[in-house]
């Protein structure tokens, strides 16, 4: 007769909304003859990202506007929270300069890697809003 024993073990952990979830299974097999011995351990790492609320449209057109502004846009060129900064010809240092005037025009600090993501104006407005919200908590 052989008897079956499995214990688990599961954590989450929050870090800035991001939830990692640990999980450790050991199962083990035992039988009354002492023949059978199947040892069997398993680990498993999930992390997910929540999914992210679209930005205030507030946040989406005062990005819009520092984007226009930094890359001399006239205002007939029309800038969307779709709008990638290097459809509208913005190189490196373009993106260095919008995100300089982002952290002026909202008091917040953007770690450089994190500005390195940003692509669209949808980006940088949610990024922002998440800054924010940090700094206030």
């Amino acid at each position: 007769m052989a008897t079956s024993f499995c214990s688990s073990i599961s954590m989450q952990a929050r870090v800035s909304a991001t939830r990692t979830r640990f999980c450790l299974q050991k199962q083990v097999l035992v039988s009354n003859n002492g023949k059978s011995n199947n040892n069997n351990l398993s680990f498993s790492l999930r992390r997910s990202m929540p999914a992210r609320l679209a930005a205030k449209q507030e946040t989406v057109e005062k990005v819009s506007e520092i984007v226009k502004k930094q890359l001399s846009l006239t205002d007939d060129q029309k800038v969307t929270a779709g709008t990638k900064f290097t459809e509208l010809g913005a190189d490196s240092l373009d993106t260095v300069e919008i995100v300089m005037g982002l952290e002026e025009e909202f008091g917040i600090t953007m770690a450089e890697e994190r500005a390195k993501e940003i692509a669209t104006v949808q980006q940088a407005a949610e990024l922002i809003e998440e800054l924010v919200q940090e700094k206030t908590t």
